[in-house]
């Protein structure tokens, strides 16, 4: 019998693509404590490793992992803007890219940069652009590129706080760092730094107020530079769920003083010899 050489041939041993199917998130008792071990309605975030100056070609970088949530960030900049028609005389220009590695969700995306990529590029910037001094930097762009290597809940948050991170790096002045902190409410229960299944566990036929809040902090300043939010929360949930994540960031922010400290030391020239 004739071979049919324009069939593709399975493999000799293959799997049942029902294998494969994504499931939806389980659902999360809202009593019980956290599967990593942390404490609920109390601020509780991930402990985390953070690194500045990893990429040499960028002009300032960072590294940040919570858990296993992992962001890297390079900046570029300041340069002449491309386009001429976008240039302003007496201010700058900040952009922002950020875009997820096809390898870093459980369901496997795309190298194109989707709807969702392009609303968490706007929203890092205008969380970013308040803390920047672009009357500095005239008829210049600066640009900030994330890649979320691998996205275990809270992406949004720890993306400001590296792309804040790669700016001191890059030297570009700044009135604050911009830290960010994100939680998830459920019901009469709330948690802080959610996790991947946290942030997408669904109930069922209840009738409980479930949302999630991202704030950007500028703790020195004590401003907010960027706010985000879904679901459905009550107003007071709400003012609440602001004052936790303020909390949550005031935690962070010695973490990252010392990470940029090391960089600068790491950065400077060695002492003269007499």
């Amino acid at each position: 019998m004739p071979t049919d050489t324009k069939r593709v041939r399975g493999p000799d041993v293959s799997q049942s693509p029902f294998l494969f199917w994504s499931r939806p998130a389980e659902v999360l008792p809202s009593h019980e404590p956290r599967a990593d071990g942390r404490q609920r309605d109390q601020v509780d975030v991930r402990p985390v490793f953070v690194r500045c100056g990893l990429v040499s070609q960028a002009k300032g970088s960072a590294y940040i992992e919570a858990g296993n949530t992992k962001v890297l960030c390079c900046v570029y900049g300041p340069r002449e803007t491309e386009r001429k028609d976008e240039t302003d005389m007496k201010s700058g220009r900040l952009t922002t890219d950020m875009r997820f590695a096809p390898f870093s969700c459980p369901e496997r995306g795309s190298w194109i940069q989707g709807s969702q990529d392009k609303d968490f590029s706007l929203m890092l910037q205008e969380s970013l652009q308040p803390a920047v001094c672009l009357h500095r930097y005239p008829r210049s762009q600066i640009e900030v590129n994330v890649m979320v290597l691998e996205n275990s809940g809270s992406i949004l948050a720890h993306a400001v706080t590296c792309a804040s991170m790669a700016l001191a790096d890059a030297g570009i002045e700044m009135y604050d760092l911009v830290l960010g902190c994100s939680l998830r409410q459920d019901g009469g229960s709330y948690v802080v730094d959610p996790s991947y299944p946290e942030e997408n566990s669904w109930r069922s036929g209840s009738g409980e107020k479930r949302g999630g809040l991202t704030v950007a902090f500028l703790p020195s300043l004590n401003q907010v530079s960027g706010l985000q939010s879904d679901g459905e929360m009550a107003e007071e949930t709400l003012t609440a769920g602001i004052r936790t994540c303020i909390e949550g960031c005031y935690k962070l922010y010695p973490v990252i003083q010392q990470a940029l400290i090391k960089a600068v030391r790491r950065a400077a020239p060695p002492p003269a010899e007499s």
